[in-house]
């Protein structure tokens, strides 16, 4: 086995393998339009046009995933939408 050969497969040993998780918001009959962007931009960071166009996919298709990332980022965030008056859960 070559130098070369031994240091890739090291390196790919060494990779670290990290779950991803999503927010999935989904659609009521309660939250303005306005209220469900605002909190967007709030909790989750979006810019206002992110926002906007997850309200809509949300509107039209039930739900949307609005956030992707580790566990223990999403958790606040999701909790933050809950406190809203949003209806959200982490998958």
């Amino acid at each position: 086995m070559s130098t070369k050969e031994k240091v890739e497969s090291d390196v790919l040993l060494a990779e670290e393998i990290v779950e991803q998780n999503e927010i999935v918001l989904f659609n009521d009959d309660v939250n303005t339009f306005d209220h469900v962007i605002d909190t967007l931009i709030y909790a989750c960071d979006h810019m206002p046009e992110q926002a906007e166009q997850c309200a809509l996919l949300v509107h039209y298709k039930g739900k949307c995933t609005v956030k992707t990332g580790e566990y223990d980022d999403l958790k606040p965030r999701c909790s933050k939408l809950l406190q809203a008056g949003l209806s959200a859960e982490i998958v």
